[in-house]
């Protein structure tokens, strides 16, 4: 999740067996301070499964002052492959927000991707996004990563990008539907996600309130997509719920 991936369709999650009137204000609220918790029938960032196509539980706290700053963290489980070094993921994230007088707003931060310590595979990014109106453009650089290189590849700053480029739009009261595409492009990319070559991926999202339903696909071959149990190059169904508190 990550900041981008948390606010992001692609990785809410799907029903809860809760509502929101059975959480309680809490005696003591702390202005700026929320949290989220979900489950989605399927884990998906940047367009490729991160829980073996299962079911995964999330959930995060985040904290903004009036000045535009925050930090959070967000958890999922994951799994790549059965009994592999992967059982959850904690992203840790910080950064500035804002916005100009003509309606474009901005965002800036660090984000690092925290996994069990026997896959050494941590690594962070930078990431920027600008926006308006529906529309926002982000990109994420790696800045670091704990894992080791392979032969002829770079995992060093700047090595790997994302970009992305989301639309939303309402469509119907309390009805919203959101377009997203991005592309994936440099060797840690292609270490990470098991795939061999740069991607595209895109989706389509409908949300109403917490509920969510979002239909998700990539440019991947079969072949590209490495492991058959993956099924990375098949277009993927998602259903999801996500609730947001209030601390």
């Amino acid at each position: 999740m990550t900041l981008i991936k948390k606010l992001s369709p692609i990785a809410l999650a799907t029903s809860l067996a809760i509502g929101a009137s059975a959480i309680a204000p809490a005696a003591f609220a702390v202005e700026g301070l929320s949290a989220n918790v979900g489950v989605t029938n399927n884990y998906i960032w940047r367009g490729l499964t991160q829980s073996i196509n299962a079911t995964a539980v999330q959930g995060g706290i985040d904290y903004e002052d009036a000045s535009g700053l925050y930090v959070g963290t967000w958890v999922s489980n994951v799994e790549y492959a059965p009994g592999d070094a992967f059982s959850y993921e904690n992203d840790i994230y910080f950064g500035y927000s804002g916005g100009f007088d003509n309606g474009i707003g901005y965002d800036i931060g660090y984000l690092y991707y925290n996994y069990d310590s026997a896959a050494n595979f941590d690594f962070g990014e930078i990431y920027s996004s600008l926006s308006y109106g529906g529309f926002s453009l982000i990109v994420n650089t790696l800045a670091n990563t704990e894992a080791d290189e392979g032969p002829g590849q770079d995992f060093d700053f700047g090595g790997t990008t994302y970009y992305s480029l989301n639309y939303s739009f309402p469509v119907a009261e309390e009805l919203e539907l959101t377009v997203h595409a991005g592309f994936h492009d440099g060797d840690f990319n292609e270490a990470f996600n098991a795939v061999t070559e740069s991607y595209t991926d895109y989706s389509v999202s409908l949300a109403k309130g917490p509920f969510a339903f979002t239909v998700s696909d990539t440019d991947l071959s079969d072949a590209a997509a490495g492991d058959d149990q993956l099924d990375n190059g098949a277009v993927k169904f998602l259903v999801s719920y996500t609730l947001d508190i209030d601390l």
